[in-house]
């Protein structure tokens, strides 16, 4: 029987899956065996738990070089990506360097990855000045992965223990423009690794991998304003503080809370549920606060 005869979950398929920050390729592989067939061929690369604490650079190059030998040994094998919070931002980079590899990729799944930059990250280097994982971690990495979202079918699936957040990576930084979003209610960072929660979003998501469309409601729109000024995303803990300063159409408001130092967070909600939540360190503070205020003025809106 040819391939093209096969039901699509009997072909053979390269899965790479990819562990994340502080952590061994073990529990990722877990998650891999769960989701392969017994045709399929698994990569876990092992990053080395000391050297994810480093720099992120050394680790896309490895990984970089394991893809480059799996092609050479697979050259007709069609690949699928699983990766786990900075195991994503790797693969990011990593595809970002080939986009010459995109065809040959039926599908990415990025697992709680702080793609719009750890907001953890940015506050252990709020300048990005030291040569180590928070800097990196901080790094906005969306315009990336809307640009491969955009090309090839791609999921996010994420924790939410309830305030927006999975206790590590806030929900809203994992966010991508014509990408599948997954919520996983209850579930913290760590055990997204190989939940089986996750195993049935990744393989339903298989069965009809598509290229997501581009939401234009009126939150969403409001959203991509403010992700364009590079604001650290981060739990909606501190919702209930903000002052109301805009109502827009279909009842999405704009909010700002300023705290005892001064930092100036900003909230959408739809009705009462908060669907973003960030706030900007002091050097983008004035930039934000122009933003509001246009933003708050019906003249804004009316072309």
């Amino acid at each position: 029987m040819s391939n093209q005869s096969q039901p699509q979950e009997e072909q053979a398929f390269i899965l790479f899956a990819q562990h994340g920050w502080a952590d061994t390729f073990h529990d990722i592989a877990q998650l891999a065996k769960s989701l392969a067939y017994s045709n399929t061929i698994i990569y876990t690369p092992d990053l080395g738990w000391l050297n994810t604490w480093l720099e992120i650079a050394p680790l896309i190059s490895k990984v970089e070089n394991i893809v480059t030998e799996a092609i050479a040994k697979h050259p007709e094998l069609p690949w699928r990506i699983v990766a786990h919070s900075m195991g994503a931002l790797i693969w990011l980079e990593v595809l970002d360097r080939h986009p010459e590899w995109l065809p040959k990729i039926h599908s990415f799944a990025l697992v709680a990855s702080p793609v719009g930059g750890s907001d953890l990250g940015r506050l252990f280097d709020p300048f990005r000045w030291f040569p180590l994982m928070a800097r990196d971690l901080g790094k906005n990495r969306r315009a990336i992965a809307e640009a491969i979202a955009s090309k090839i079918p791609t999921i996010t699936v994420v924790g939410d223990l309830g305030n927006n957040t999975d206790g590590t990576v806030p929900v809203g930084c994992s966010q991508v423009a014509r990408a599948t979003f997954v919520r996983l209610d209850g579930i913290r960072h760590a055990p997204l690794k190989n939940h089986p929660r996750v195993a049935i979003a990744v393989r339903q998501f298989w069965g009809n991998p598509v290229i997501a469309t581009i939401q234009t409601d009126p939150a969403s729109q409001l959203i991509e304003k403010l992700r364009s000024l590079d604001l650290t995303e981060t739990d909606n803990q501190n919702f209930a503080k903000a002052k109301l300063i805009y109502t827009g159409s279909d009842d999405t408001k704009l909010w700002v809370w300023t705290n005892a130092l001064q930092v100036m967070h900003v909230f959408v909600s739809v009705g009462d549920r908060c669907v973003y939540s960030a706030y900007t360190g002091w050097q983008n503070k004035g930039k934000l606060a122009m933003m509001l205020k246009k933003i708050s003025q019906p003249a804004y809106w009316a072309d």
